[in-house]
């Protein structure tokens, strides 16, 4: 399974965050500790935002592994930005190309996941003619996680996120259990506008990926008062990882099983998830 990264906060130079910190992002392309695969390295993506009202958000996809490109490395070490995504991809199924890689972008929208449909080839066509017509030919991969975040945005993705993430979720599992499939959804889902921040973790099983988020920060401050980059963060600063990065016991939080939690300035959420029928 792929391991993901989302931070929200202080503008932050994206290697700090990606090659700096103990068990990093890049360190779990080689080494992940709570992934079904220890390995990742079926490409890699990054997707960020400059901060500009006006502008959509850059994105860097490639086949090669994280651990072994230069130019993520070049690149990680000149942007700076307030919110932005990391995806290191382990695949099942489809192919290893760039259209396949994570973050997937449509308009101001980012989304991200690690997961998978089970027997998303039984599925495919029906979920493809749910989609909206005019979304269905800016379909550039053929991964089910790709598919996921075209349902929602037919679904509603851009007005109301968790509705359109429950109603999408909902309709994979009523075309799979059609198929006779019991469990058909599986994933932790990271999707935002560049304001705000959404995070999903659900499976049909109950048996979801791990999935982790920094506790408020104020809250790891006094944990560890000498640490100049906790000093240097806004109290907004947020981190949602697959597994654990950095040597802070005591400032990760595991999200629930079927939960989702809502990342923006002033105040977040924390709410049950449950899937609607469609």
């Amino acid at each position: 399974m792929c391991r993901w990264l989302a931070y929200s906060g202080s503008p932050i130079l994206l290697s700090h965050v990606l090659y700096t910190p103990m068990h990093s992002m890049i360190d779990q392309s080689l080494h992940s500790k709570l992934g079904a695969e220890t390995t990742n390295g079926d490409g890699f993506g990054i997707g960020w935002y400059d901060g500009s009202p006006t502008s959509t958000p850059g994105l860097f996809r490639s086949t090669e592994p994280a651990w072994n490109d230069q130019n993520l490395r070049e690149i990680t070490a000149h942007v700076t930005a307030p919110l932005f995504f990391a995806h290191l991809r382990a695949a099942i199924g489809s192919a290893v190309q760039q259209t396949n890689c994570h973050p997937f972008r449509h308009g101001d929208w980012l989304w991200m996941h690690n997961g998978f449909i089970d027997g998303f080839a039984k599925v495919k066509r029906d979920l493809m003619f749910a989609m909206d017509a005019s979304l269905f030919p800016t379909i550039a991969g053929t991964t089910d996680s790709e598919a996921l975040f075209y349902t929602a945005l037919t679904f509603g993705l851009e007005q109301d996120p968790p509705a359109a993430v429950a109603r999408t979720v909902g309709l994979v599992e009523r075309l799979g259990r059609a198929h006779g499939i019991a469990d058909p959804f599986q994933g932790t889902i990271a999707t935002t506008d560049g304001t705000t921040l959404w995070v999903f973790r659900y499976s049909s099983g109950d048996k979801s990926r791990s999935l982790f988020i920094t506790h408020a920060l104020p809250q790891i401050r006094k944990l560890y008062p000498d640490r100049e980059i906790l000093r240097e963060a806004s109290d907004e600063t947020r981190l949602v990882v697959s597994e654990p990065i950095g040597d802070l016991p005591g400032a990760w939080a595991e999200m629930p099983e079927s939960s989702y939690a809502v990342v923006r300035e002033g105040e977040d959420l924390f709410r049950h998830f449950a899937p609607v029928p469609a």
